[in-house]
């Protein structure tokens, strides 16, 4: 069995979370290419290099990478192929645990080399804005230590001191009895905690570009033959999909593929991608990036909760300002299926979300009435 061994590099320039391979780098490039010579000058390298690298490798792997037909393009082996395939996925797959390695690093020399950078440190639920603030940051000497974890998760880190920002995401609008209250109530507590708002994204099906099942909505994950991937239990994502399912009537143990989860919206765009699965539900912004199709089906508000206590400190005011620049917004509302929605305000918990409000009997017969707790 072949190993795998991992390093990074240090560097000023800003670049992808991912783990590089230099030989999936060439067969990448080869695939788009269609030549040697063509997929040297994509990689920069000479093709003396890229052809002596490949044979290096087919002599070491025991197995042809690259079908070599004379009068025609250069095309991958099976063997290559799936080499690729493999490595998409697991890139995928394994993005949030990637992003949370590099922010790890990051934090250690940030601190290392400059005192005055200012470091927050975030659970939250995968978000490709997010990740994308976290570039804008820099840029303004705050550094965000970001853990990608579900949204209950996430809540449940910062209540325990693991955290100083929590991201999480509900459905709009933000109904009362619903399985988002549910999940969240419990652990937020109008003036003890503090909504920040963030971002309005869309939520929907994850399709195969020009969604050949023609699948238009929750209810026909039900149909034979249909293949679907789910997001994991916790997750922000898991409980809006639960409740658009509640609201149809619609049991998961009907779809086929319920039980099957990913960690992100980008494994879950991949599993389509690559064919595994027919749909999936998620971000607009993970299926546009792979050139899949998207229906959308919810609109949802994407906060950053913190305790009030926190609101003063460096940190927490330095997100603040990157938040409400015309810059950062504008750069969100860029990204598919995203606007910005009151981003860098702080928020009263109690009037963007209606779970603490309750009937009260008023005097003179004058009924209920509603009142912030």
């Amino acid at each position: 069995m072949h190993r795998i061994s991992l390093h990074y590099t240090l560097g000023t320039a800003a670049a992808p979370a991912l783990v590089r391979n230099p030989l999936l780098d060439l067969l990448q490039a080869v695939d788009d290419c269609g030549s040697i010579s063509a997929a040297a000058r994509a990689v920069d390298l000479s093709y003396r290099h890229v052809w002596g690298e490949l044979k290096r490798w087919e002599a070491a792997l025991g197995q042809p990478l690259i079908l070599w037909e004379k009068g025609q393009a250069a095309r991958l082996s099976e063997f290559g192929a799936k080499l690729l395939l493999a490595e998409r996925q697991v890139q995928a797959r394994l993005l949030p645990q990637i992003e949370a390695l590099r922010a790890d690093l990051e934090r250690a020399f940030a601190i290392a080399f400059d005192d005055s950078v200012h470091v927050l440190s975030f659970h939250a639920s995968h978000d490709d804005a997010l990740a994308a603030l976290g570039d804008e940051a820099r840029g303004g000497g705050l550094h965000l230590d970001v853990r990608f974890t579900g949204s209950v998760d996430a809540i449940r880190a910062l209540n325990e001191g693991r955290c100083t920002m929590a991201g999480f995401h509900v459905r709009l609008p933000a109904a009362p009895g619903s399985l988002s209250q549910r999940s969240y109530k419990p652990l937020l507590r109008p003036g003890l905690h503090k909504l920040i708002g963030f971002a309005r994204r869309s939520q929907g099906l994850i399709v195969a570009r020009g969604n050949p099942l023609g699948l238009r909505g929750l209810s026909d994950l039900a149909r034979p033959g249909v293949r679907f991937v789910n997001r994991a239990r916790g997750t922000g994502t898991r409980v809006v999909l639960d409740e658009l399912l509640g609201e149809l009537g619609l049991s998961g143990s009907a779809i086929h593929g319920y039980a099957a989860d990913e960690p992100s919206h980008a494994a879950v765009a991949q599993a389509v991608a690559s064919g595994q699965a027919d749909a999936g539900f998620g971000i607009e912004a993970s299926a546009r990036s792979r050139g899949l199709d998207f229906v959308p089906l919810a609109e949802e508000a994407y906060f950053l909760a913190c305790l009030k206590s926190t609101l003063e400190q460096p940190a927490t005011r330095a997100l603040l300002a990157v938040l409400r620049t015309a810059e950062w917004q504008q750069r969100l509302a860029q990204l598919p299926g995203y606007a910005p929605m009151q981003s860098g305000e702080v928020l009263s918990m109690s009037r963007v979300l209606p779970w603490w409000r309750f009937g009260r009997r008023g005097g003179g017969g004058r009924g209920d009435r509603k009142v912030d707790q």
